[in-house]
């Protein structure tokens, strides 16, 4: 198995959801005590990281054993199992490593930060593994949406902010939330893309009970969900209210991207410009709260 094949059991690519989350989730902290252990940090990236390959592992696995991803709807390259015929135990075998290591992590950083700490990790590895697994996999109900978003968006976020010295408490889980609702978006939108596919394989998603008419409108929702809810989280003062100046700026693009997707139409065939756009616009949005970060650590009492 080649590094290639490997970024793309793991879809490697898509790690930049775990990132943002740890970056806000580390930004957050700084901006509210103003310092954080550097050894926590780096434990718990890799951590983030561990899980995260593992679970999309673990759905490379399920999905090719399920035949979700069939090849005569699939045109992801990234689809290794599919396309290259690599071997369906390799994709089981770099899962169990990952979440083996994520669990050792895990176990280190409870000794840390406190024994919530490894509840909490170990419910993200059962809903990872669960995601893809068991006779009913959460990504195949209507429910993939809140589980993809609720853990990798709020619960990860609430479990940096515990270990990185903050207080997990209602404040952090309301800055959460545009997290939470755009991942939420990322996952509408590879689905919309896959109802077909989707259909044909008996997965029952939110974007298959909406029908491919309505499907984009789940992600036009989570969308303005996680924008609007940023503006007023920052009105506030439960985020930094620079974000007052950053997200509207960053909104123009963001239109002009959710746009050209809507002119391209939801299919398996677009579906490849369709998950940049997105992940465009998750990057424009994290981007902005990290300059909203940013500007008021740099220029304090100025906003």
């Amino acid at each position: 198995m080649t590094f290639r094949q490997f970024a793309g059991i793991v879809e490697l690519r898509t790690k930049i959801v775990s990132l943002g989350t740890y970056t806000l989730a580390a930004l957050y902290v700084l901006w509210t005590r103003s310092s954080i252990n550097l050894l926590d940090a780096a434990m718990l990236l890799a951590a983030a990281l561990a899980v995260d390959m593992g679970t999309t592992g673990f759905n490379s696995y399920f999905d090719w054993y399920r035949n979700v991803d069939d090849a005569r709807f699939n045109r992801e390259e990234g689809k290794v199992l599919v396309h290259e015929g690599v071997s369906p135990g390799a994709a089981l075998g770099v899962s169990a490593a990952c979440f083996a290591l994520a669990m050792a992590l895990g176990t280190a950083l409870a000794f840390r930060a406190g024994f919530a700490v490894l509840v909490a990790g170990g419910a993200s590895l059962l809903v990872g593994f669960l995601y893809s697994a068991g006779p009913r996999p959460l990504s195949s109900t209507a429910l993939g949406e809140l589980f993809a978003g609720g853990f990798l968006g709020t619960v990860f976020f609430l479990i940096a902010v515990r270990i990185l010295g903050g207080a997990a408490d209602w404040r952090a889980l309301l800055a959460s939330l545009p997290q939470c609702f755009c991942i939420g978006a990322i996952l509408s939108a590879n689905n919309a893309c896959d109802i077909e596919g989707d259909a044909a394989s008996g997965r029952r998603t939110l974007a298959i009970k909406l029908g491919p008419a309505l499907a984009p409108l789940a992600i036009y929702v989570q969308l303005a969900a996680a924008w609007c809810a940023g503006l007023g989280l920052a009105a506030a003062g439960i985020a930094p209210r620079a974000l007052a100046l950053t997200l509207p700026v960053a909104a123009l693009p963001a239109f002009l991207t959710l746009a050209a997707m809507r002119e391209r139409g939801y299919s398996h065939l677009t579906k490849g410009p369709t998950m940049g756009g997105i992940s465009r616009i998750f990057i424009l949005m994290d981007a902005a709260w990290v300059l909203g970060y940013l500007l008021e650590l740099a220029l304090p009492g100025v906003f």
